[in-house]
């Protein structure tokens, strides 16, 4: 028995390697590739100014929910995972209404540990904010005053923020189905349903609206468009196709949502591809190897991808090449890309926005925000970027010059 048990430990110690012994002062210790990458300093070209900011109910919690806010007229609209929403005036940081929708549910093993059930928010279109719950409904919310304007149950929860256009609100539930509602009351109009592979990631594509088609991609690895008062397929294009043994290597959502620009859709997969389809019918007239399961954006004649391992790449929007990459923040666990002026924005887990320039991915600009960390996507109109912390602080910022 002793020399079995010595025989599996020596076994151990060769297959272990030198990882083993690295206690020892003169054995080489290599560096974990993949630890976050600490930051580094530069010379900052911009300030980041806070032009007011404020706390909006008890954060997104620990389910891991992206709750971007959303930017109508003079108001930005922002909720928190546990059913406040708010609206406030977007150059003041004036609360203009606030209401909740609901109230956590605790009963539950999972409840217990963390109740939040807002998880698609905060989308808007047709006068409405409109809010994804776990709960599988979708609320609609006036804009102008914060009043339910309805509540419809759907098939499963929504967990991407549900968009409006031309009369109609359009969701993709994680079940894998499209609906479109009736923006005044609700009721459905039509239904678009997809195969969910058995395993995916945590998330869906949000739809995108534009001139009366909707643009949504799905967990199976495809993007879709559809026409929006009926639902009627347009085309379909498969953006990665499953590959691999194990269900964890045939993962190939499209999470992120797809980039819509007038002579390009850009769309992309986890363990997939980048790739850019024509608008018309789908045809790809180019694409890349590119894991990411976060929005796309775009700017400068360029997309911007945030990668799996929070690399950042810029791409050429004709071709696809790559314009350049930065890897200053590998394994941050970044948020969504936005663009504002000639500048691209991601926040970190540990709460650091960074400012990077859209020309070269050089760092012009740092600033901490939120303790908690930012994970969800941001919203800009003209120089005003609007930034919701996972704890909860939301902040109206300026790009200023130093």
């Amino acid at each position: 028995m002793r020399l079995k048990l010595g025989a599996v430990v020596l076994g151990a110690l060769l297959t272990g390697g030198c990882s083993w012994f690295s206690w020892l002062p003169w054995v080489d210790k290599k560096p974990d590739v993949d630890e976050p990458a600490k930051l580094e300093r530069f010379k900052a070209e911009l300030k980041v100014d806070r032009v007011w900011g404020a706390s909006i109910g008890d954060g997104l919690g620990k389910k891991y929910v992206r709750l971007p806010p959303a930017i109508v007229a003079d108001r930005v609209v922002a909720a928190d995972a546990y059913g406040h929403v708010e609206a406030r005036d977007r150059f003041k940081g004036k609360r203009l209404w606030r209401t909740r929708i609901g109230k956590p549910d605790k009963s539950g093993l999972m409840s217990r540990r963390d109740p939040s059930f807002v998880s698609g928010a905060v989308g808007a279109g047709e006068g409405l904010a409109l809010i994804g719950t776990t709960r599988a409904e979708i609320i609609a919310l006036s804009i102008a005053d914060g009043t339910e304007r309805w509540r419809v149950r759907v098939s499963s929860e929504v967990v991407a923020p549900p968009t409006g256009g031309e009369g109609y609100v359009f969701a993709q539930t994680s079940d894998g189905r499209v609906v479109a509602l009736d923006a005044t009351s609700g009721g459905k109009v039509w239904t678009f349903d997809t195969q969910v592979p058995i395993l995916t990631l945590r998330g869906t594509s949000a739809p995108v609206y534009r001139s009366g088609a909707v643009f949504v991609g799905f967990a199976n690895g495809k993007i879709g468009a559809f026409r929006a008062a009926t639902g009627e397929p347009l085309w379909e294009q498969r953006v990665m196709l499953p590959q691999g043994r194990s269900e964890l290597d045939r993962i190939v959502d499209v999470d992120g949502s797809p980039l819509v620009t007038p002579s390009a859709i850009f769309a992309a997969s986890f363990q997939g591809r980048v790739k850019a389809l024509r608008p018309a019918d789908g045809s790809v007239f180019w694409e890349r190897e590119t894991s990411t399961s976060v929005d796309l954006a775009g700017g400068l004649g360029q997309v911007y991808v945030v990668d799996d391992k929070d690399v950042i790449h810029a791409l050429e929007q004709r071709t696809g090449t790559v314009v350049w990459e930065q890897r200053g923040l590998y394994r941050r666990r970044l948020s969504p890309p936005v663009t504002i002026a000639d500048y691209l924005v991601v926040g970190d887990d540990e709460g650091y926005l960074h400012v990077l320039a859209q020309s070269d991915g050089r760092f012009v600009a740092r600033r901490k925000l939120d303790g908690k960390g930012i994970r969800s996507g941001m919203a800009t109109v003209d120089d005003l970027l609007y930034v919701l912390g996972n704890g909860g602080k939301l902040a109206a910022l300026r790009l200023e010059p130093r």
